[in-house]
């Protein structure tokens, strides 16, 4: 039961950031990706900070600078570059082989054997995220791809990294992920101020889009993700990625009057059925990971990516 609601909690992360959507194209000015992620990533990871009242000693501020780097900094502008060069669709699909690199980094890094089910289960995965998204499209722009595959490396490596470093001791995830925010955010500010200028006027429905993306879709919905790579496996957690652009279907759907067919049904299905396959580890694989994990977190708990390109349009994927 304990390990069901770990999955469970670890889950609301990609289906809030499968909300960005929605909440991007209503509510928040066009055209500001780079300024969005800033709004998200800084004042959550400042609040968390707050909260946590805990900073970085010693090597670990070198570590909390590298996992921002590669779960916020890099991850956000690789992933927005991909997601207004591609057509609609084609980052998530994109996006959705993570679980491979995921599998292959646990690999290499974390000395975890790849089983032939895992494997099997992430292809079925991007393509029913493929069947969700994709639609037909020309030729395909080479940087566009290249950003996605980047954003993709970023946050798998990111997440491997999490599991293996851990924390130091009497450190919560609380503060694990406000100094990788914050790390990110300030890791982005400068791209955004260069890239797109001074920040641009907000009305009412603005601010309060950027304030539900910063608390509910960034500093919660991130500090259940780094707490569930603490306690389930790398490559579990990663599994979980797949509901981000099942969400955006089903809110596009529901709330912004596009149309599902039955392609896109049976590819959310499939879609589906392979993030419940991989959070169904074999039993000497959870018992192996388990051990991985005590290991790599020394606290007694062991507590411990943007927007989700939309299933149907460009957009941020977390």
């Amino acid at each position: 039961m304990k390990r069901s609601t770990t999955v469970l909690l670890t889950a609301l992360a990609p289906v809030s950031w499968g909300t960005t959507y929605a909440v991007t194209t209503e509510f928040l000015p066009p055209d500001r990706p780079l300024f969005t992620a800033v709004l998200r990533a800084l004042p959550a990871g400042l609040v968390l900070l707050a909260l946590a009242r805990v900073l970085p000693r010693g090597i670990w501020w070198g570590k909390a600078a590298v996992l921002g780097a590669l779960n916020i900094g890099a991850f956000f502008p690789l992933l927005f570059l991909s997601a207004y060069r591609l057509p609609g669709g084609m980052a998530a699909v994109v996006g959705s082989v993570g679980p491979l690199f995921v599998i292959g980094l646990s690999a290499l890094l974390l000395g975890r054997r790849p089983a032939t089910r895992s494997v099997l289960t992430a292809i079925v995965a991007a393509f029913g995220v493929s069947l969700v998204v994709l639609k037909a499209a020309g030729s395909l722009d080479a940087l566009g791809v290249l950003a996605a595959l980047g954003s993709t490396a970023s946050m798998s490596v990111g997440t491997v990294l999490t599991q293996r470093w851990g924390r130091p001791d009497g450190v919560g995830p609380l503060a694990l992920t406000g100094w990788q925010l914050t790390a990110g955010g300030l890791l982005i500010a400068p791209v955004a101020f260069l890239a797109e200028g001074a920040p641009p006027a907000l009305d009412g429905a603005a601010v309060g889009g950027y304030v539900y993306l910063a608390l509910a879709n960034t500093a919660v919905a991130y500090w259940l993700w780094f707490r569930g790579i603490g306690r389930l496996t790398a490559t579990q957690v990663t599994f979980l990625g797949p509901l981000s652009p099942l969400t955006a279907a089903v809110v596009g759907w529901a709330a912004l009057d596009q149309t599902l067919t039955p392609v896109q049904l049976a590819g959310m299905v499939l879609a589906f059925g392979a993030t419940v396959a991989g959070q169904l580890a074999p039993r000497g694989a959870r018992r192996g990971a388990t051990t991985v994990t005590a290991a790599s977190f020394s606290s007694a708990e062991k507590e411990a990516h943007v927007v989700s390109m939309g299933a149907t349009g460009p957009a941020l994927r977390r």
